[in-house]
């Protein structure tokens, strides 16, 4: 039995897939081979250690969940004075921070070695593609600023009612981001994308139109990031074009993508390549494709309309190998949202307009829904 065969047929067997003939096919076959059970026995060893892997990370994810919470509702950055306010504290968080400090022993011990082996122990030509702004493309982007704020005096001054004018963020660096929820406007991008805005964070759509945003959910070990545009000029789009694949994509799949290497929205295409990424890291598939700094965060979406990742490296030294989120990823990360106080209601939109267009109506169905992310 090929390889590729019997890690299909092992993973069926421990999932519970196999139809009733097909199980005891497949025992009798390990019955009679020896070799082959020990193949059997030695890859749902693998496929448990695997599952173990995902749930310390989930589990990971939970203290840096609770740690976050802790910060937001400012116990942690906070200095409390005076007996009243700590007894008040402590009466409100003291089961969570029960339940924090049961853990932090444990964490201690293993949650640096996690994120080494995931982050750190990197190809060091793997290399993010958020784009730094030089300075050329500032004094273009300050150019378009002040032209915008002159509109705004005009509009002021000719204008029946008083116009406030919005005022443009100058930005530091450039990627890109996808609405995932058009009812409530969260978009999702790289985990990576968000560290570099240290002060603002704005969403820019492909009219120029600059938008204020807020990360609401960051995981490092998957390198996803959901934003929230709180800006109230912000008008809601619809229908949705697209839908968000549930399961990988397949080698060989072909896909375009959509993002701002440049201050425009710039087109690519290419196919999977590979299933895993790099060191065959499950989270992520290889992608050949051109990419370019600016281009983290990008969908990458199948004639079908089914986005299948979210790009966020490449390799340097390798012409064409890119690494993309699978886009299963972003199920994950909605779900652990909603676990948070006040985002219960965040749910991906699907419609999957755009099946069956032609590439050029898919394009302008889905560019509206894809943006700069830029801040300072």
């Amino acid at each position: 039995m090929e390889d590729s065969l019997l890690i299909d047929a092992v993973e069926r067997f421990v999932k519970g897939e196999m139809s009733p003939e097909e199980k005891t096919y497949f025992e009798e076959i390990r019955k009679n081979n020896p070799e082959l059970d020990q193949a059997v026995v030695e890859h749902i060893f693998f496929i448990n250690e695997l599952e173990k892997f995902n749930a310390t990370r989930n589990f990971t994810h939970a203290v840096q969940e609770t740690e976050a919470k802790l910060i937001q509702e400012g116990f942690i950055a906070k200095k409390f004075k005076g007996k009243a306010k700590v007894v008040h504290l402590w009466n409100r968080y003291k089961r969570t921070i029960g339940v924090a400090a049961s853990i932090a022993g444990i964490v201690s011990l293993f949650i640096a070695s996690l994120i080494s082996a995931i982050h750190t122990d990197k190809n060091p030509n793997i290399v993010s593609l958020v784009g730094k702004l030089d300075n050329q493309e500032k004094k273009i982007d300050k150019q378009a600023l002040e032209t915008a704020e002159l509109k705004s005096k005009v509009a002021q001054i000719t204008a029946v009612s008083p116009v406030i004018p919005k005022t443009r963020v100058e930005s530091n660096f450039r990627a890109t981001g996808f609405l995932i929820d058009a009812s409530n406007n969260f978009i999702v991008t790289n985990a990576h994308v968000v560290k570099e805005a240290k002060n603002k964070l704005i969403v820019e759509n492909n009219k120029g139109e600059q938008f204020i945003a807020k990360a609401v959910y960051v995981n490092v070990l998957y390198d996803l990031a959901i934003l929230k545009v709180t800006d109230n000029d912000f008008k809601k789009l619809s229908p949705f074009p697209y839908t968000i694949r549930k399961t990988n994509a397949e080698l060989g799949e072909q896909f375009f993508m959509l993002g701002y290497p440049k201050q425009e929205i710039v087109y690519g295409e290419g196919y999977i390549s590979a299933k895993n990424g790099y060191r065959m890291d499950t989270v992520f598939c290889q992608l050949s494709t051109s990419a370019n700094v600016g281009n983290s965060g990008s969908p990458i979406i199948n004639k079908k309309g089914e986005i299948l990742g979210i790009i966020n490296s490449m390799e340097s030294n390798a012409e064409g190998v890119v690494f993309a989120i699978k886009s299963v990823n972003i199920y994950r990360a909605v779900e652990e949202l909603k676990k948070l106080e006040g985002y219960e209601d965040i749910k991906i939109t699907s419609s999957g307009s755009i099946k069956g267009l032609d590439r050029e109506s898919q394009i302008r169905k889905v560019e509206d829904y894809v943006f700069m992310i830029k801040g300072n």
